[in-house]
């Protein structure tokens, strides 16, 4: 868990009273000069925070949402104090989510322009709102919301919204397809998907090793998705 053990100096950095803006900017000057672990911090502390500010919008945390949590984050003993405490940071700072979202990007921008690292934060706190049977009502809005300040588009997160809340009974919309495609478009979107989802793909873009659980729910979604469409071609 090398990057969680980055945590607790990040942790001493911040001056006086701790806020997702301290923290942000202790991230960005600690790790100046090391863009690949400033943006494995910053994916870490984004998925930490926003589920904490989620859990604030919806004002339930259910046993299930934080073994997500945990499921995602795999917490190491010596690391529980510093992640929870981050957690209690977010939860507590009177800054809306809002605020923290742009600065994020901002981040993510300021780097090399690429946020589909963004797309992965957003696919995890689906996981985890997803955690205790259903995304509720003002879950959805929040991520709606976390998705249209990320720049994620309309289609990308109705994809993403469709594979996490219906994904077992609509296969086309996991894909991103009409219902009327053909085997061949099917096979060509399906192809296109697991070449972006590589695990090389996702590292390349800062998605740290102890969260490819998030790159192996999503394939096993796309997989499964084929699947069924390739059977009902085939019948």
């Amino acid at each position: 868990m090398a990057i969680l053990s980055n945590f607790t100096a990040l942790l001493q950095a911040i001056p006086g009273r701790a806020t997702l803006e301290a923290v942000l900017d202790a991230i960005r000057s600690m790790f100046s000069g090391d863009r690949d672990t400033r943006r494995k911090v910053a994916f870490s502390v984004a998925l930490i925070a926003l589920s904490a500010k989620m859990a604030k919008a919806d004002g339930v945390v259910s046993a299930a949402e934080v073994s997500a949590f945990r499921q995602i984050l795999e917490i190491p003993p010596e690391e529980m104090r510093n992640v929870f405490r981050l957690y209690d940071i977010a939860k507590q700072d009177i800054a809306g989510f809002e605020i923290y979202a742009g600065r994020l990007r901002s981040l993510c921008e300021d780097e090399n322009g690429n946020c589909q690292l963004l797309g992965d934060v957003l696919d995890g706190l689906f996981h985890i709102a997803k955690a205790d049977g259903v995304v509720h009502e003002r879950e959805l809005a929040f991520l709606e919301e976390v998705a249209t300040i990320f720049g994620l588009d309309e289609a990308g997160f109705a994809r993403l919204r469709e594979r996490h809340v219906a994904g077992p009974d609509n296969p086309y919309a996991v894909l991103g397809l009409d219902t009327d495609a053909t085997a061949a478009e099917a096979r060509s979107q399906y192809l296109t998907l697991v070449k972006e989802n590589h695990p090389d793909r996702l590292a390349a873009r800062g998605v740290p090793d102890e969260f490819m659980f998030i790159a192996s729910e999503r394939m096993k979604a796309i997989n499964d998705a084929y699947s069924k469409i390739a059977k009902r071609h085939a019948a």
